[in-house]
Order: C-alpha cells, then structure tokens, then sequence
C-alpha cells in the first residue's frame, strides 16, 4: 500500500499527476480560508484521476467543510458538493473536518467473468483512494472517503468506525450532494409517488424536476456529457433519492423508517456506493459496467443451478381480464389452463411456465388483504402436485410466485416453508411481488404492533436480502417485483436473476395513460443502467381492449421484437397469450430464436428517450442479435456491421417496419427480410413512429 503525507507533499498545479505518487497531488490553499475553523487549521485539497486520465475528482476540507468536485477532460461534471452525514444522538460528520492522511489503496486492472449476464467477461480498471477526514474539536473522532474512479466514472462510499457509532448508532441525514448545472436535461421519476418505481419518465431541465427523484438519474450538460447518479451494493442501509435543495444542487435523501429513522447501524459500518457514470455520449452509458464493479463477487460458490430461461404464463390473461387471479368461472391458475401452458412452452421450446394466483389469498380484496395470503396451500381447481410432475416429464420448468400485497410479515412466517415446497417440486425459479403503496409495507414489531414501512427503506433491503439468500439455501432463483431498485447485487448473489422496478407492459392494459412511444429508449439509458428488468415483453394483439381503446402497447410489433434484446433480462417472458403467438408464427419465430444470455453486449447509438440500438452477442456462440427502437418520431438510421468478426458471412434475418407502419393505425406493418452481410456493411433503415427493428445474425459456414 502507497501512503501519502498530504502536508509534506504540496504540488500548486493538479495537472502533474505523477508526482509524489502517480495519480494523487495535493494542494495547501491560502491560509486566508481559515478563519472559520481557526489558524491552526491549513486546509487541503486532494486531486486524482482515473486510469486515462479523463476523470479527474478534487476533495477538499477547505473551511472545515468536507466537500468535492468532478470533471471530464477539463469539463466540469459536479461542481463543488457537500459531503458528510448527521446523527440522532451523535456529533455530526460535517462541519469542523480535516484532511489527515491519504493513501492510494490499489490499482486494480483485471477480468472476472459472470456466470450469467449482458456481457460474460468483465473489465474492472480502477484507481482506489482513501482519504481520512478527522474532527477539529473531538480526538478520536473521524470518518475514511474510499473512492474508486473509473475511466468511465467513480463511486464513494463513507467508512465509519466502531468509535464515532459504538454500539448503536442512528443516521437521520447523509449530506452527500451532487452539484449539477441547473439547465442540463435530465430524466427522472418522482421521489415520492404511492406508485413506488412504476411512473412514466419526465423530461425538463434539472431546475423544473420534481423536488425529489429517484435514481438511476440521468442528464445531459449542455457540452454533450452525458451523466448518470446512482449507487451500488446497497446492503443493510436506506434507498437514496435526491432532494434539490436549490437549483441544480441535489442532497441524498434517505428513505426513512416509520419512526423518522433513516439507517439504524452498530459498531464500524460502509454506507453503498454513491455512482456518478460519466460518458460523452448516451451509449457509453448503456455500455459502462461501473456498478457491477462496485459490488463483491459472488459468495454461493457454485451457481451452475442459476438458469437464464425464456418463459410464457398465466398472467397478461389477467391484466386484459380474460382469467382472474381469484378463483371462479374465470380462474386463470387451473391445473386445465397450466397443462395447456406447459404442452405450448414444450412445443415451442421456452423452459418455463409462470403461474399466478394458484394459492389461496386472492379472493376479494387482495391488494389490501396480504395477511390472508397462504404460500404453500393451493385452490381446490389446481392441483400443484400434478402440474410440476407433468411439467418435469415435458421438459419444463414451472416458475413460482409468492404475492405479499406488502404484508411482509405474514411473508417471513411463511418463507422457508414455501421455498421447501418449491424445492421438493422442482420449482427453481420464483417470482415474488409487493403490491402496495410506496409507504406501506406492513411488518409486525417485536411488541406485536403492526408498523408501516417505505418500500425501498432499510427494512425491506434487510428483507429482500434475506429472501434471496434463503431461496439459495435450497438452489432457487428470485424474481422480484415491486422491489427495491437494482444496485448490481446481482455479481454477489447470482439467484437475484431479475426484477421488475418500473413501469411494465402491464401499465399498457390498463394504465393511463399507457407507457409512451419514448418509454423504451428512455429506459435504455435510466432504468436499464441498474441491471436486468424482467418487462415482460412480446404482445402481439396490440389492441388487447379493441381498437378504440386508450389502453395498448404503443408500439409497432417489430419494436416489441426489438424489445427482447435491448430491454436485457435472463428471465425473459414472451407475455402474450398462447393463440396470439399462434396468429403470427413468422414473427414468433424471432422471440423463440433469440436467447437470454450473452457473451458480449454493445450499445451501437442512440439518444435518451429518442431511440436505441443494441447489439448483443449469444453466450458461447457467434449468432448476433440487434434491437433498435424508436420514440413517436420516424427516424432514418445506420447501423455499421463493424463489430461482427472479419472475413465472416453472416445470414441476417431482419425484421423491419413496413414502408406504411406507425404504432397508432398500421403496428402490424412489418417487413421480414434475409440477406447476406459481412463486417464491411451499413445497415440503412426506417424506423417508423413507435418502432423498431429486430435482426438476428448467423455465421454461414463455407
């Protein structure tokens, strides 16, 4: 380890990085800036940089008053931004700090390969610092930054030892800001909506957004940088959202315990990562692996039993209100309806068959009846025991699912039982939901009083941890919707396959309005960043509820298509009801060729909220595949080739708009086209208002 003495080695000019220790300088301001803290006191400002040189973050104690800065190639990212934290009973971490030691913790440069994922072999180069800040009034009384800096961005995180929490201490504020120009574009969610994640995306200048947003949070600067906040490896502590405080500054807010509590902590703690994605262009963003790198590696050990898988289910049935989850005439979860499910998914190769609303719970009022759930009790009109043994004999999987309607408790109670009987089963993959309003997840305190909670608080981090790695325990993989929002824990523990958290494909049945034309290529540069989103893509009655009803995917078929390679998940559902996809066997062709795990991923362009072009390479194999989609705008676009492998043909299979297509009166227009292409070549094409583009590429031995 390289240690740095920031007072014996002064340097006036951030710009000689490789003196006194290659990427770190260190700058003594004038002495005049002391007189709030007191002329003993000589603040100190700390440059570094990242591996090219690109990034470049300033720390300073400056006024006694924690604070740092980041710019690209000589632009400046965030401007001067607090940092620190406040206790309940504790002296805060803020005022009255100085700059005691810093020291270069590694340089790391390697690969590490993923067991399942966008892309299997990852790059992690990064340049570790650790700088301790101490207080000015109390000995003993301080906190360590550790940054990791990236070529394409950084995180921090805040290291706190046992002596400032001792044995118990409360958090109820971070001061972490991120200073951004208040006229940048930015895209964003509420931060404070009952509907937890699942919003439409809004589009304004950083100063008009909502006053509280949550993050993933992306913005455009006026010079073209391209800018995304958010955090990795949230472990045991609150959901952070950003509060603008004034224009373009904006503070971490934690999401609080129902006693106004944000984090509870013992002994030394590390808070998560707080990530700022930096990238001249809106693909760089799409490509950057940042928080994945951000997060420990794998602790199951072998994982072979985690199965990235296609699937179809028992579910849009419901939400277009053929089937009901609630027993009945209309009952969708029937041993009859699951075996017609599971001789479809074999016939047409999908590993498995999603079934909701086959244990008891779901009559009546569910949404608000979560206590009277059971996750081991099944109605009398399915029988669970018959569908997964005629599932395994098919050769398919029957994926669970555990509703909560937020009643977290009554869950806990039943957990392990649940998952035994998945085990015994067979069952290996399970979707679990939390349907209630953002506030009001219900949990049972240790004096048996019923206390509500915030959906992405520290209770349910704590709790969906604990169900992942108790499904673990009996080799079953994770679902979650209505969760709290992806952090790349997914490298830590591989059976968090996916999750839902945002605005799904249900919302076009019966949200309104419906997710907009834009809604994909704004989520290939928000949501997406986060990790895997199982969308639930692949309708093709795009007018579930009739023609003249406001509620329909907005979209053309080949864009939802192109959905199955951009919105990337390894729990992929082909959504649509079974005699649909029998109505269009040359476009089902597509959603059963394509796969769910890839080899290399590469956002090829695009613009936030306009379109998206992605490329994505089959695990283990040379076959690509290419999504392209639009907003509400037709637009002309070219895709070169240059990635595929030289001197190779390949045989494309391109499904296009049709010359006539747009989402609202012609969706179904769609040209399916084969030619043959090489790594010289320009794809040129339409992409009709609300479409898309699908291509599948195969090698043609000679």
């Amino acid at each position: 380890m390289k240690r740095l003495n920031v007072v014996a080695c002064f340097i006036f000019s951030i710009f000689l990085l490789t003196s006194c220790d290659e990427i770190i300088t260190a700058t003594a301001p004038s002495s005049s800036q002391n007189a709030s803290v007191g002329l003993d006191f000589t603040p100190q400002t700390v440059t570094f940089g990242s591996p090219n040189r690109f990034i470049l973050v300033s720390v300073t104690d400056a006024n006694g008053q924690p604070n740092y800065s980041v710019t690209h190639n000589g632009r400046l990212v965030i401007g001067s931004s607090a940092l620190g934290m406040r206790f309940q009973s504790k002296a805060p971490l803020d005022q009255g700090f100085k700059i005691t030691d810093v020291r270069r913790t590694g340089e790391r440069d390697s690969t590490w390969e993923q067991p399942w994922g966008e892309t299997k072999t990852i790059r992690d180069h990064h340049y570790a610092i650790e700088i301790d800040f101490e207080s000015l009034s109390r000995s003993n009384y301080g906190y360590t930054l550790e940054f990791r800096v990236f070529n394409d961005g950084l995180g921090f995180r805040y290291k706190v030892p046992a002596s400032v929490c001792g044995q118990s201490c409360k958090i109820v504020d971070e001061l972490t800001e991120f200073t951004v120009p208040s006229e940048a574009t930015a895209w964003w969610l509420k931060g404070d909506g009952y509907n937890r994640l699942e919003y439409i995306y809004q589009t304004s200048a950083v100063k008009d957004q909502a006053s509280l947003v949550l993050t993933p949070y992306t913005l455009r600067q006026s010079n073209g940088i391209h800018v995304s906040i958010h955090e990795a490896a949230l472990v045991d502590y609150a959901s952070m959202t950003l509060r603008q405080q004034r224009d373009g500054n904006l503070k971490a807010e934690l999401r609080p315990w129902s006693d106004g509590i944000a984090v509870k902590k013992s002994g030394a703690f590390s808070t998560p990562w707080r990530t700022i994605q930096i990238s001249p262009s809106a693909a760089g963003l799409a490509n950057s692996n940042l928080i994945l790198n951000l997060n420990e590696p794998n602790v199951l050990g072998d994982v072979s039993w985690v199965k990235p898988s296609k699937y179809i289910g028992i579910w849009w049935a419901m939400h277009v209100g053929v089937n009901t989850w609630e027993s009945g005439n209309r009952h969708g979860a029937t041993t009859e309806n699951a075996i017609r499910h599971i001789d479809f998914a074999e016939e047409h190769g999908f590993d498995g068959v999603l079934i909701e609303g086959w244990n008891v719970g779901w009559d009546g009022d569910w949404f608000a009846n979560g206590d009277l759930f059971s996750f081991t009790e099944s109605y009398p009109d399915f029988d669970i025991e018959k569908v997964t043994s005629y599932a395994a004999e098919k050769g398919v999987k029957i994926i669970g699912h555990h509703e909560t309607s937020g009643n977290v408790s009554n869950y806990e109670r039943q957990m392990e039982a649940a998952f035994d009987l998945y085990k015994r089963l067979g069952v290996t993959q399970v979707k679990t939901g939390y349907v209630a309003d953002a506030s009001d997840i219900k949990r049972i305190d240790d004096k048996g009083i019923p206390r509500y909670e915030w959906h992405d608080g520290q209770f349910m981090v704590r709790h969906h941890l604990k169900v992942v790695q108790e499904a673990a325990k009996r080799q079953i993989s994770v679902n979650p919707h209505e969760p709290v929002k992806d952090t790349g824990l997914r490298r830590t523990y591989p059976n968090w396959i996916t999750r839902e958290g945002a605005r799904g494909m249900e919302f076009n049945a019966w949200g309104t309005p419906p997710n907009p034309p834009e809604h994909i290529p704004v989520m290939a540069f928000t949501r997406m960043l986060a990790g895997p989103m199982d969308f639930t893509p692949g309708i093709f009655n795009l007018f579930p509820n009739g023609e003249d009803n406001e509620n329909r995917p907005q979209t053309t078929l080949a864009k939802q298509l192109a959905s199955f390679v951009i919105l990337y998940s390894p729990l992929q559902m082909a959504a649509d009801l079974i005699e649909n996809y029998e109505a269009r066997p040359q476009a089902f062709e597509f959603i059963k060729d394509v796969p769910v795990d890839w080899e290399q991923s590469i956002a090829l362009g695009g613009e936030v909220g306009d379109f998206i072009v992605m490329a994505r390479q089959e695990r283990d194999s040379r076959n690509w595949y290419i999504g392209a989609a639009s907003d509400e705008e037709a637009r002309e676009i070219s895709i070169s080739m240059g990635f595929l492998e030289p001197e190779t043909k390949y045989e494309a299979t391109i499904y296009s708009d049709g010359e006539q297509a747009d989402w609202k009166e012609k969706p179904y227009s769609m040209a399916i086209n084969t030619a043959e292409i090489d790594n010289n070549q320009v794809i040129n094409t339409r992409l009709a208002p609300g479409g898309g583009l699908a291509i599948s590429l195969k090698p043609i031995d000679e």
